[in-house]
C-alpha cells in the first residue's frame, strides 16, 4: 500500500522551531555524528529525493520514513541557502569526533608554550572552515577576508592562551586548565565577526514571511552573528570548563598516576560525551530562522519596505537565516 503524500511537506520541521525543546531535537537529528559517514552517493540520493518531494514528484512507492530520512542526510551535508554540498569538516555533525579530538588535546596539552601555540592554532583553523561553511551564503566572502580572519582569531587565540599562561603560572592549577576556555572564548568573539564581515558591512538578506527578498539589513547581520558567537561559546563552555575538574580530581588517584599515557585519550573520550549533547543544545538557542519586527531595521530599509507593501499585505516582521 502506497503512502500517501499529497500533503507532505519535507521543509516542514518535524518539531516545533518557536520552542527550544523543539529546536533541540531538530538539532539532534541533523547534527548526529553519524551521518558524516554516509557515502557520497547516498548523500547525492538524499538531495534528488528532496528536490523531487518538493515539486511533488518523489517516485511511486516512496514512504513518508524515507523522505524523513532524506530530509535528514540533506540538512546535515547541505547548505540551506545554496543547496550546495558541505565540505565534512565544516558540518555541524563533525563538530562531536572533530571537536572532541581538538578540544581534549588542548585541555591536555596546556602547560608547555609549544603545545598551547600548536593546538590553539589547530582549533582556530578548524573553526575558520566551520565559520564559513556555515556563514550566510547570500553574502560572498573574499579570500582576503578569509585569510585577515583566520590570522587575527588565530593571533588572539594564542595570544591568550600564552597571556593567561603567563599571569597564572603562580596560581591553582586548575586556573591553569581554565586557560584554553578563555581563548577559544576570545577567538570566537573575533574569528566569526571577521569571517562574516561582509554581512556587517553590506547588510545580511532580509525576507517576508513568503520568501520575497525585502533588502540587505545590517542590523539584523549584527544580531544574527552576535547569537552564534553565543551559540559557540556555549558549545564549548560545559566541557572546557568542567572537564578539567574532573581531571584534576582524577590524576590525583593513585592508578592514574601509573597511567598517562590514558589521560589524553580519556580527556577525548569525555570532551566527546559533553559535545553529544552541546552542538544541538548550542544550535537550539537561538532559531536558525530569525525572525525581527520592520521597526528595528534601519530606517531606510523600514520606507523601501512600507513602500512594497503599499498596495499590498502589511509586512510586520522579516526572516534572516543567521547561519551556525
Amino acid at each position: 500500500m502506497e503512502a500517501d503524500l499529497s500533503g507532505f511537506n519535507i521543509d516542514a520541521p518535524l518539531w516545533d522551531q518557536s520552542t527550544f525543546l523543539g529546536r533541540v531535537k531538530h538539532f539532534f537529528n541533523i547534527t548526529d555524528p553519524r551521518t558524516v559517514l554516509v557515502p557520497e552517493r547516498e548523500l547525492d540520493w538524499a538531495k534528488v529525493m528532496v528536490e523531487k518531494s518538493r515539486l511533488g514528484a518523489a517516485p511511486p512507492g516512496t514512504q513518508v520514513e524515507q523522505l524523513l530520512y532524506a530530509k535528514k542526510l540533506y540538512d546535515s551535508a547541505f547548505h540551506p541557502d545554496t543547496g550546495e554540498k558541505m565540505n565534512v569538516i565544516g558540518r555541524m555533525s563533525f563538530q562531536v569526533p572533530g571537536g572532541m579530538i581538538i578540544t581534549g588535546f588542548m585541555l591536555q596539552f596546556y602547560r608547555t608554550m609549544p603545545a598551547v601555540i600548536f593546538w590553539q592554532w589547530v582549533n582556530q583553523s578548524f573553526n575558520a572552515l566551520v565559520n564559513y561553511t556555515n556563514r550566510n551564503a547570500a553574502s560572498p566572502t573574499s579570500l582576503r577576508q578569509m585569510a585577515v580572519s583566520y590570522i587575527t582569531a588565530t593571533t588572539t587565540a594564542v595570544a591568550t592562551a600564552v597571556g593567561m599562561n603567563t599571569l597564572t603560572k603562580r596560581a591553582p592549577p586548575l586556573v591553569g586548565r581554565w586557560v584554553p576556555f578563555a581563548a577559544v572564548a576570545a577567538a570566537n568573539c573575533v574569528n566569526i565577526p571577521m569571517m562574516r564581515q561582509q554581512e556587517l558591512i553590506q547588510g545580511i538578506c532580509v525576507k517576508d514571511r513568503n520568501h520575497n527578498e525585502l533588502g540587505h539589513s545590517q542590523r539584523a547581520a549584527a544580531i544574527g552573528i552576535t547569537q552564534v558567537v553565543i551559540s559557540r561559546i556555549t558549545m564549548a563552555a560545559p566541557g572546557m570548563i568542567l572537564l578539567p575538574v574532573v581531571m584534576e580530581r582524577l590524576e590525583k588517584l593513585h592508578f592514574m598516576r601509573r597511567v598517562r599515557v590514558l589521560h589524553a585519550p580519556l580527556q577525548i573520550m569525555l570532551s566527546g560525551c559533553f559535545l553529544i549533547f552541546m552542538v544541538p543544545v548550542a544550535c537550539g538557542l537561538f532559531p536558525q530562522k530569525c525572525e525581527l519586527p520592520v521597526s528595528y531595521l534601519e530606517p531606510e530599509l523600514q520606507d523601501s519596505i512600507r513602500a512594497k507593501s503599499k498596495y499590498g499585505e502589511p509586512v510586520p516582521y522579516v526572516y534572516f537565516n543567521k547561519g551556525l
